[in-house]
């Protein structure tokens, strides 16, 4: 296991790459199915939501009624996602967080690589899902915002609050950018209607957008509110 650690100052970084068999552990492998099956959820809820609405108002998911549904419908699917991983992987449910907490120390290279993995391929296979089940409907991609949260697992209250408190902050930050650019603010929820649909104009920036909101955010928290009270987690922690 490789380490990168500052002696002394502001630790932008604590990376740790992991061991080559890391991938295998009973305990990754188990997080990685969380992972999996909470994007899952969550991008079918999501995504569902604006085909139904579509669907019901003859596209008109573009207005003011459609994006408040589509905020409380993510809202309430993030929450249960989150809640569903939490402590089995963490609750990432967003390959933006996982790297915020890669950049911290807080998971490794080789577990976040494969979080990613999972991640995407939930993504994939939940648009994958509604394409079939609504009879070949258009899962539409993200056209033309910055994801900002970051978490550390704790016990007790938090537990409970923390999977809240991320599906309000997420509903919310619909409602500000979705007339924008879609607030996806996930690049996973990203990648799947773009690759089931093949529409890949922008992609960049919804992948470019949440990782550095991320990294920014989780060094920020991780030094300025955590300082030197912070506890990494143990492997059983995600």
């Amino acid at each position: 296991m490789t380490d990168f650690t500052p002696e002394e100052g502001i630790q932008f970084t604590r990376i740790t790459v992991g061991t080559p068999g890391e991938a295998s552990q009973p305990d990754a492998i188990r997080a990685a199915f969380a992972e999996f099956f909470s994007m899952l959820i969550f991008v079918f809820a999501g995504e569902g939501s604006g085909m139904a609405f579509s669907k019901l108002t003859d596209t008109g998911s573009a207005t003011p009624a459609g994006l408040i549904a589509a905020s409380l419908a993510h809202a309430f699917a993030l929450f249960v996602a989150v809640s569903i991983g939490a402590n089995i992987s963490g609750g990432h449910v967003n390959p933006a967080v996982t790297f915020g907490a890669f950049i911290c120390g807080n998971i490794t290279l080789l577990r976040g690589i494969l979080y990613w993995i999972a991640q995407l391929l939930g993504s994939v296979v939940a648009c994958f899902l509604l394409k079939y089940a609504t009879g070949g409907l258009e899962t539409s991609a993200f056209s033309l915002f910055l994801r900002c949260i970051s978490w550390t697992q704790r016990r007790g209250m938090w537990a409970l609050v923390a999977p809240i408190a991320i599906g309000f902050i997420v509903g919310a930050n619909i409602l500000v950018g979705g007339a924008f650019d879609g607030a996806s603010m996930n690049p996973a929820v990203s990648f799947g209607p773009a690759l089931v649909s093949w529409s890949w104009t922008h992609h960049w920036v919804y992948w470019f957008g949440p990782l550095i909101g991320a990294a920014i955010a989780a060094i920020v928290y991780d030094n300025i509110f955590i300082c030197d009270t912070h506890e990494p987690l143990t492997s059983n922690d995600f």
